[in-house]
């Protein structure tokens, strides 16, 4: 028995998790279930109010447990996990590993003897032990305190959360956006397309990669039980996904469905999917418009201080551009576009007598910027994706405007300009 139960090491990740700063495990933590009803419909779950993050704490102290080789109480508290979620199939598989750990040695999470059933769950299991991992991996590579991801430069006091997502990881990071700074306040384990990431056409399965906005909020009563929570839909494509071409729509973050607590890591259609306590902070959370989100593939953490120079360095590029536009030289300022600018499918030279009747309108008068974002997306080309508000002087109201900036050389140029 002791040889059985000495076994259980199988999990660890369990040996690994045993070396978790205690900072890191007692964090919010998330939909570690996300796994759960992949092939097979488990029991609707018993209503029951459950905090975001709560069912994967509680796997992670059974984890903890189980590496400091304490089994008796790692299943008592396995036990009580799956019983206030049935659906959650990670925990289930967990919980049925330390049952057969008292009886028989487990070599491997989800150690079943093989027979024919053995075969038919090697899907669901590897996916469930890539689930593990990847949430573990999350857990114990923790960005350093303080830290923020590279894509955000500079967030104006309207975006008061912002989301970024590891695929990597599988891990969504939320932020509140205070008076010192930005704060990563939780993070959560999510699901991307079935065939990964960097989506470039429609149908093709993956989840895009770059600077998105939350668009709207869909009432979960006019969606199918399938999307769980709610629905949280972003801009896919965006401007620069549109200028290379790439195809698409119906980008989502959402939720799983009653019977299901979560989804494999490579499980969705494109969207996000989180569980459903987690989507529901998410949706208490953030707003419609203003809230970006970044998904890459590895995020970037960094010290903020070290931002600030690049920051200062674009600020003074668009100072430049606002300086052109409130001269009304009409030439000095369309020399900040590129060749290639659209705006809503209009091209430079149709969308120019636009801007010179907004010209003449100014009458001279100033304009000033307000509120300005700049997110960066670096790949293949350099990218700035600028938000602020534009109001004249001596009004009392104003447009919001939305920019996309490449750089070209020691340049920056505007490819897109639109009113949001």
């Amino acid at each position: 028995m002791k040889k059985a139960v000495t076994a259980l090491c199988f999990m660890a990740p369990c040996l690994a998790m045993a070396l978790l700063p205690a900072r890191a495990e007692s964090r919010s933590r998330s939909a570690t279930a996300e796994a759960s009803a992949r092939h097979t419909a488990p029991a609707r779950p018993a209503a029951r109010e459950t905090r975001d993050g709560e069912a994967e704490a509680r796997l992670i102290d059974i984890y903890k447990l189980i590496g400091q080789t304490k089994p008796r109480e790692a299943l008592h508290k396995a036990e009580s996990l799956v019983k206030d979620h049935p659906n959650f199939q990670l925990a289930q598989l967990v919980y049925g590993d330390l049952l057969s750990g008292f009886a028989r040695p487990v070599r491997a999470m989800g150690d079943i003897p093989p027979d024919t059933a053995s075969k038919a769950a090697a899907a669901p299991l590897a996916e469930l032990r890539q689930e593990s991992l990847l949430r573990l991996r999350a857990l114990r590579e923790r960005p350093a305190p303080g830290t923020v991801p590279s894509q955000f430069l500079a967030l104006s006091p309207r975006n008061k959360h912002a989301i970024a997502i590891d695929a990597s990881r599988s891990r969504l990071y939320l932020f509140e956006n205070t008076s010192t700074g930005i704060k990563l306040v939780a993070d959560y384990y999510i699901s991307v397309g079935k065939s990964g990431i960097e989506k470039s056409v429609e149908g093709d399965l993956r989840t895009p990669l770059g600077v998105y906005f939350i668009t709207s909020n869909l009432d979960p009563k006019s969606l199918r039980d399938f999307y769980g929570s709610g629905a949280l839909p972003i801009n896919y494509p965006n401007q620069l996904d549109v200028k290379r071409g790439k195809t698409g729509s119906g980008i989502w973050l959402h939720g799983t469905p009653p019977a299901q607590f979560s989804r494999a890591p490579l499980s969705t259609d494109g969207c996000v999917v989180l569980a459903n306590p987690d989507l529901e902070r998410i949706i208490r959370t953030v707003e419609v418009r203003s809230t970006p989100v970044v998904i890459a593939h590895s995020l970037k953490w960094v010290a903020p201080q070290s931002l600030a120079a690049d920051s200062k360095s674009f600020e003074d590029v668009l100072q430049s551009w606002h300086s052109a536009k409130s001269s009304g030289d009409m030439a000095k300022l369309t020399a900040w576009y590129t060749p290639d600018f659209t705006s809503y499918g209009k091209t430079l030279a149709e969308w120019t007598p636009a801007l010179q009747t907004e010209l003449k309108q100014l009458g001279g008068r100033d304009i000033q910027l307000k509120d300005v974002s700049y997110l960066r997306w670096t790949d293949s080309t350099d990218t700035m994706v600028v938000t602020f508000g534009e109001l004249v002087k001596g009004a009392k109201t104003g447009r919001t405007k939305r920019q996309y900036w490449v750089r070209q050389g020691s340049q920056w140029k505007i490819f897109f300009e639109g009113t949001i």
